[in-house]
Formats: C-alpha cells, sequence, structure tokens
C-alpha cells in the first residue's frame, strides 16, 4: 500500500511504516479462505450452472479480494480527520441504503430475507456497511459529548435512540445477527468511552427481554434455539444443518479429510461455502485446521487493539475507539460464526470475516483493516512528532 505524500523538516520524503504482522495476518486469512471457499463451492457451483463451473465461486472471491484490496488503498489514503468529520454524512447515507434494501422491486430477496440490493453483476448488502458506519459515528459521538458521558439525556438516550431506529430497520429485513454485532460494536465503544456503568449495566439487563420479545414476534428463532441443545431430535427439518455441521467436525478429527475431499459439501450441508464454510474446513483440515483459524484471528485482535492502545497514549481518543471497534466488531463476528458452525450458538446469517464467500463482507472488512492501517501510520507520524 501506497500512503499520503507527507514530508518531513527540510522536505525529506517520510517512508510509509505499516504493521506487517498484521497485513500479513489479515492476507493469510483471505489466502486461507479464498481456498476453502473454491473446495466448499465446487458440488453448488456445477449443480446450479452445469459441469464445468466448478471455478464460479471462486473467480468471484478472487474478484471480492481484488476489489477489497483495491478500494483498501484508497481508503488508507484518506486522514483519519476526514472520517471523523463526515461521519454524520456518512450515517445518512447508511440510513438510508437500510430503507432502500427494504423496498419491494429493488432489494434481492433470499431465502425470506431482504438484505441485498442488486448490482448488476453482483449485490451489495447495506447492512455490512452500517457496521463500519455506525462504529465512525459512535466514535466521534462519544468523544463530542464526553462531558456528558455519565448523563442520560444528553450523552446516552441521543445514541440509545440511533440504535434503536438502526435495529428496527435491520429486524424488518430481517437481519438479527447485524443486529446483535452493531449493538455490541456501539455499546462497547461507549464503554471504553467510561461510560457510566449504571447505566452500562441497566441496558445489559434489558437484553433479555428484548431477545425474549424477539422470539416471541418470530417463534422460529426459538426453534433455532432448540436445535442446539438437540439437533438430532428433528435431523432432516429444524436441526438439519447443525446435524451436518456437527457431522463435518466429527469426520474432521485430528489432522481432517484433506483439501477437497470433504463429504459434507456434496450439497448434504447447505451454505457450505458462506455461513458454514468452518465447518467445511473442519472435515477437510480437522482440528489442526481449527486451531489454525481460531490462532489467526486471536494475532489479529492482539494487533488491532496493540493499535488502539498506542493511539490513546498518543492523545487520539477518536482513532483509538475506531481501532477498538474494529477489533470488537470482526472477533465478535467471528466467534459468532464459529460457535454457529460448532452448535454453540443459533444460526445467524453472519459470515466469517475475511473467509466466508461474500463480496460486501470482503470489501467493508478490507476497507476497515485500511482505516485500522493508516490510525496505526498516523501512530508512527506522531512519535516522529510530524503530522499526517
Amino acid at each position: 500500500m501506497m500512503s499520503p505524500s507527507t514530508s518531513a523538516p527540510h522536505n525529506q520524503p517520510i517512508q510509509p511504516e505499516l504493521d506487517v504482522l498484521l497485513v500479513s495476518t489479515v492476507l493469510l486469512l483471505l489466502g486461507l479462505g479464498l481456498v476453502m471457499v473454491y473446495s466448499a463451492s465446487i458440488a453448488i457451483a456445477e449443480a446450479k450452472f452445469g459441469e464445468g463451473s466448478s471455478y464460479y465461486f471462486l473467480a468471484r472471491q478472487a474478484s471480492y479480494i481484488l476489489a477489497g484490496i483495491a478500494v483498501g488503498i484508497g481508503c488508507f489514503r484518506i486522514p483519519l480527520r476526514w472520517w471523523q468529520a463526515y461521519s454524520h454524512y456518512l450515517l445518512g447515507l447508511g440510513i438510508l441504503l437500510l430503507l432502500v434494501v427494504l423496498i419491494p422491486g429493488i432489494s434481492h430477496e433470499i431465502n425470506g430475507s431482504r438484505r441485498w440490493i442488486p448490482l448488476g453483476i453482483t449485490s451489495f448488502q447495506p447492512s455490512e456497511l452500517m457496521k463500519l458506519i455506525i462504529l465512525i459515528f459512535t466514535a466521534d459521538y462519544v468523544v463530542r459529548k464526553a462531558v456528558f458521558k455519565d448523563h442520560f439525556f444528553k450523552g446516552f438516550l441521543p445514541i440509545l435512540a440511533l440504535l434503536t431506529i438502526v435495529s428496527l430497520l435491520l429486524l424488518m429485513e430481517p437481519d438479527l445477527g447485524a443486529t446483535v454485532v452493531i449493538a455490541a460494536i456501539v455499546l462497547s465503544i461507549m464503554f471504553m468511552n467510561g461510560m457510566s456503568l449504571k447505566m452500562f449495566f441497566g441496558l445489559i439487563c434489558l437484553v433479555p427481554v428484548l431477545l425474549a420479545l424477539l422470539i416471541i414476534i418470530e417463534p422460529y428463532r426459538m426453534d433455532r434455539i432448540n436445535a442446539i441443545f438437540d439437533p438430532w431430535n428433528d435431523p432432516f427439518d429444524k436441526g438439519y444443518q447443525l446435524t451436518h455441521a456437527l457431522i463435518a467436525f466429527g469426520l474432521g478429527e485430528w489432522w481432517g479429510v484433506g483439501l477437497g475431499s470433504s463429504v459434507e459439501k456434496l450439497n448434504y450441508l447447505p451454505e457450505a461455502h458462506t455461513d458454514f464454510m468452518f465447518a467445511v474446513l473442519a472435515e477437510e483440515l480437522g482440528f489442526a485446521g481449527v486451531v489454525t483459524v481460531i490462532s489467526l484471528f486471536f494475532f489479529l485482535l492482539v494487533r488491532i487493539f496493540k493499535v488502539g492502545r498506542t493511539a490513546a497514549r498518543l492523545g487520539d481518543q477518536f482513532g483509538s475507539l475506531v481501532a477498538q471497534g474494529i477489533g470488537v466488531w470482526l472477533g465478535l463476528q467471528a466467534f459468532i460464526n464459529m460457535g454457529v458452525n460448532m452448535g454453540l450458538l443459533p444460526t445467524k446469517g453472519l459470515t466469517l470475516p475475511f473467509m466466508s464467500y461474500g463480496g460486501s463482507s470482503i470489501v467493508i472488512n478490507s476497507i476497515a483493516i485500511a482505516i485500522l492501517l493508516r490510525i496505526d501510520w498516523e501512530n508512527r507520524l506522531k512519535r516522529r512528532g510530524l503530522n499526517a
């Protein structure tokens, strides 16, 4: 990646410095994900598009990765202060897109959900963009309103109202998974900024009530919860996905059945290349592959939070909250996806960051990493006493 041109005293050019370990970890996840998307999608590609179409999802995923890298390079060149200054406009764009996706005839419906806007050869999922937008907006909001962080009406209520509006729009799609992630992002940023513990724990106590209400409104969610405890009770309907995911994990054992040799991906395990790709990885690469992926995500989060702590020490509260918010977002989403695949959490439509098939997820995650690298780059300049 190239950085914006910045001159040191005496017009000496500043060579950009990036966190090589962080970049390498992301590239490893992208590369491993590309291999697994190809392996997991061969059967479904040939079933949908006929013989000779086995490379269909591989080619598309590769194009998404290249697009993500290209967009990421562009976003890296944008100063962090720009994201903060235009966070209101970005929020307006995000809410507008969430409204557009609900309009019949415009959005693309899959499995009863309206989450995608068709864009010709591909489609766009606004909820993925909203995760990044609300992260940036919340970080800017709590910095501007720091003096009111313990005040319910002037500090907490406005952001709670915004979270409620965004959550309602997402639940109308419906997209409970994105709602959970976005709520966690907002609350974690407010908590890291020193929000009143009384208000924080008061809100946490409301979570069980809200979840119970959501279950009452949509009974199928209780079916998914019941499937966790005994998926074998209804293995051909409510427990179908989970039973086959668990079979994949069982077949993988320690070292896996071998790359490309999965049985469950042969039209047994639904969404094998998207939401349940981790199960295919567990079958083909075994416990060793699972531990490798978890270790890569753990190391990535360590590097991300290191960038956030450094920004805080250098007095950049906005950059610190954005970086740590990105860590919460990616870490939580990875945890949920893995938990769903292993039968620890009810089924949610959340991808495994950087690895699952999907253009919106890959591109938006790439932008998030680009912003993170920009924060790290500006941190390094500040330590030299220079301005970005």
